[in-house]
């Protein structure tokens, strides 16, 4: 497994200082890997076995810790000395009211604390309260395509592309990279996908229907970076006998979020300078989930595209909103100190009306912040101060390793 460096980097000033350090991220994109290799760091600076505690709360050995007591009890009986202690809790939310014992280890105990979850609201509203001040968050990510090829340790130009076709499918969930075949890989991506569905969302929601809940999910991932519409979604199930209602679709849509499995993404008015209310897209966490059910659909590839595009912004720390520029969409506006990059993206620009629609929708911003507009085409298309960049080239243009 190749060291996380991007996230260590964020992490490593964190190890010894007195705030609760918390990684959140979908199922299986490394969280578990990330603390083990922090807890590598921190044994190299002479800490010993002894003074640090690991706890994976889905590994069976811990199923005797159900609550906040069982965790505070389990904890102090290890604790044998006056020493510095660094106790990792890996899938947290799985013990009830966990935050009551984080927040008594910290006032009472010389530690330092690392947890992690699988559900976005590890840092609920209440948890924040309880918790303010005294914590630190990361958000982990599947791999990014530059991680992927470090992983893979590949250098020619040709299986770099060949690989790209294999990530817009498949995903960067880390674990099929370590798999042979196309299909040991579905398998594993359906597992991961009924995990989140079943374990992070229906048990936790004691959902009924569960047929009838999976069927929305499934429209779900598989109709990614598109602006939400519930009266088509509506349209959809009514026209195949399925009565649901608004408020199910949008309970629906908040689980996806909280297992992040989708990420929502609000839409800015550039020149009236609002929040557009309903005018969300949501975007796949990992492109794998939603193209294993992606069966009897033309694959999307300009959605998934510009979802990568949405990923890699987030991975290298943007903020990121869609634009309305006087009712043109502006896929992307990401921000970062105070800057400030646009994007446009389509899978090719071959025709000459979907390039015109690319360039032009940048009409009428007059700031001097880089705008881009992201294709597979290799051929650069540049133009009126309008960058065009291929879309591997974008992805990999920080690895200093290919120049």
């Amino acid at each position: 497994m190749i060291k996380r460096e991007k996230y260590l980097l964020k992490i490593r000033e964190f190890y010894d200082v007195d705030l609760i350090k918390i990684i959140t991220g979908i199922r299986r994109c490394g969280k578990s890997v990330l603390l083990k290799q922090i807890i590598e760091e921190i044994k190299e600076k002479g800490v010993l076995d002894e003074q640090i505690i690991y706890i994976n709360f889905e590994d069976v050995e811990y199923d005797f810790i159900k609550d906040y007591m069982d965790l505070h009890k389990y904890v102090k009986s290890k604790i044998i000395n006056s020493g510095k202690y660094y106790l990792f809790f890996d899938e947290i939310q799985l013990v009830n009211n966990w935050e009551k014992a984080i927040n008594s280890f910290k006032a009472s105990l010389n530690v330092s604390i690392f947890i992690t979850g699988s559900n976005s609201k590890l840092l609920s509203s209440e948890l924040a309260t309880l918790l303010s001040g005294r914590y630190v968050s990361f958000n982990l990510m599947p791999f990014s395509f530059e991680e992927v090829i470090k992983y893979k340790n590949i250098k020619d130009k040709k299986e770099i592309e060949l690989e790209f076709d294999n990530y817009l499918l498949l995903g960067g969930l880390p674990q099929i990279f370590d798999l042979k075949t196309i299909d040991a890989i579905k398998t594993y991506l359906m597992d991961v996908f009924d995990a989140i569905v079943l374990k992070d969302i229906v048990k936790r929601h004691n959902i009924k229907n569960i047929s009838l809940f999976q069927r929305i999910m499934e429209y779900l991932v598989t109709n990614p970076s598109q602006t939400f519409s519930p009266s088509n979604m509506l349209k959809e199930f009514n026209k195949d006998g399925i009565p649901i209602s608004t408020k199910t679709i949008y309970e629906c849509l908040e689980y996806a979020e909280e297992s992040m499995l989708m990420n929502k993404v609000s839409s800015y008015d550039i020149r009236g300078k609002k929040i557009l209310t309903r005018k969300d897209k949501y975007y796949l966490t990992d492109l794998g989930l939603g193209q294993i059910l992606n069966i009897n659909k033309k694959t999307q590839f300009g959605a998934y595209l510009e979802n990568i595009v949405y990923n890699e912004l987030i991975y290298r720390g943007y903020n990121v909103s869609v634009g309305n520029n006087n009712g043109k969409e502006i896929d992307f506006i990401a921000t970062k100190y105070n800057q400030k990059e646009y994007y446009q993206v389509a899978y090719t620009l071959a025709s000459k009306e979907t390039e015109e629609r690319e360039f032009k929708a940048y009409e009428n911003i007059d700031d001097n912040y880089p705008k881009y507009v992201i294709s597979i085409d290799k051929l650069d298309y540049s133009q009126n101060g309008i960058i065009h960049k291929n879309i591997v080239d974008w992805l990999l243009e920080n690895n200093v390793d290919l120049k």
